[in-house]
């Protein structure tokens, strides 16, 4: 084998190696482009040729990773609404008093400042935590009247029999 073979081979192993490190497959997709030039070397091909074929095949691969589901780039969701981030979200929480769609209430041992949602009314004694800004949850009127787990109208803390 000679330097141009050896050169391929490292090329491509140092590419899988650093793929493993950001498991983007993008590195990866280059290593083919490699190991499409070993292929070509093997094959006899001058080294200009081999150059061409290792390219192409890279420069094929990548494309397809970034029309295929792997290789989309994912769209940036607000931390602060998504419950897979969040596991406050869809919490219900008791609110006693509002001003100005603003009140505090107790929700896990300690007490939260509320914001009530645009358009959603006063009158509701349960609402549903819609996001978490800081220390504040944005909340909306719960629409079916049932309980929900913990909110029984003992006050937190208190021990049952």
């Amino acid at each position: 084998m000679g330097p141009h073979g050896l050169f391929w081979w490292i090329g491509a192993g140092v590419l899988i190696v650093a793929e493993l490190m950001t498991g983007t497959f993008y590195l990866l997709m280059i290593a083919l482009g490699f190991l499409a030039g070993v292929l070509a070397y093997e094959l006899g091909v001058p080294l200009d040729l081999q150059m061409v074929a290792a390219a192409l095949v890279a420069l094929v691969a990548v494309i397809a990773l970034r029309r295929s589901r792997f290789g989309r780039r994912r769209r940036m969701v607000d931390a602060s609404t998504d419950p897979g981030v969040n596991l406050d979200i869809g919490s219900i929480v008791p609110v006693a008093e509002w001003r100005d769609g603003r009140a505090r209430t107790m929700y896990r041992g300690a007490e939260w400042d509320v914001e009530l949602a645009p358009g959603e009314p006063e009158d509701a004694h349960l609402y549903e935590i819609k996001a978490v800004r800081g220390s504040c949850l944005v909340v909306a009127a719960r629409r079916d009247g049932s309980v929900a787990p913990g909110v029984h109208g003992a006050q937190e803390g208190t021990r049952h029999a």
